[in-house]
């Protein structure tokens, strides 16, 4: 059916916008809306124009019989940095400080728009690579995963440190604990990731890392590639710990459970993605 412009321009960006990463074609347009492709090309012009102005991602276009247009979602420096700092404000309360120099995070990690967020602020830093698969460990590092595979529009796998029947067949790895030096058993579906996949680890706190090691682990018995490492919060962790090479959205330099006090400051990642100047 035959549509006015506007409409056209309304269903084309929910279409998209529903869709990152995905290539989809002028034809396709053409016929959906019983339109020339020269229409379809200026109104993509117009969200193109429209995406980048209002910071909501970059709209690719792409020229000849197999070309169209595809949608990748990022974040502007200064709505990240927006974020990130009041994340660090209500993070930094004194009643989320939980014995061992945990922190509370799962009501913040609840909320739908937080979580929207995270996913973009994540998927931003990944925006050149190609990733295929999101990771993380059951179960409070779940949300985040699979807001960040969405934006990236990609599958997410989980972790699990006991077996489920309704896995299948399972690899595990032995890892130690970076925090409390014990050795604990991790396992993930056989049928969860393909040789060569390139995976992107996330999580929701890190402290000495044993963890996410376990996941680097993992990821080289499935013979995967681990692309990078994100995780929402890090500690301060004054022992050896075991990952060096990872990004962070807020760093908690100071936990002290018996007096309730805690310090909070963003973490690395303004500095990786956006540069020295931040």
């Amino acid at each position: 059916m035959k549509v006015r412009r506007s409409e056209r321009l309304i269903d084309m960006t929910r279409y998209l916008l529903e869709r990152p990463h995905t290539l989809v074609s002028l034809t396709f347009f053409a016929k959906r809306y019983e339109s020339a492709k020269s229409s379809i090309s200026e109104d993509l012009t117009i969200l193109k124009r429209t995406f980048q102005m209002r910071g909501t991602g970059i709209l690719e276009t792409i020229p000849g019989a197999a070309g169209g247009a595809r949608f990748i979602p990022y974040i502007l420096k200064e709505e990240a940095q927006t974020f990130i700092d009041a994340m660090t404000a209500k993070v930094a309360d004194k009643s989320r400080v939980l014995p061992g120099g945990y922190v509370y995070l799962s009501d913040i990690l609840g909320q739908p728009e937080i979580l929207r967020q995270v996913g973009r602020v994540i998927a931003t830093q990944y925006l050149n690579q190609k990733i295929d698969a999101v990771m993380t460990v059951a179960t409070k590092g779940i949300p985040i995963a699979q807001s960040v595979a969405t934006y990236l529009n990609v599958p997410f796998v989980i972790v699990r440190n006991d077996s489920k029947i309704t896995e299948g067949s399972t690899v595990s790895v032995n890892y130690v604990s970076g925090s409390s030096e014990r050795i604990k058993k991790m396992e993930l579906s056989k049928r969860s990731l393909t040789e060569g996949a390139n995976v992107l680890i996330v999580d929701d706190f890190m402290k000495g890392g044993g963890t996410i090691n376990g996941m680097k682990t993992l990821i080289e018995e499935f013979d995967a590639n681990l692309i990078g490492i994100t995780v929402f919060a890090e500690a301060a962790f004054t022992g050896n710990r075991l990952i060096d090479d990872y990004t962070s959205l807020l760093r908690v330099t100071n936990v002290n459970d018996s007096e309730k006090a805690i310090k909070v400051v963003p973490g690395n990642y303004l500095e990786t993605v956006f540069g020295a100047e931040v």
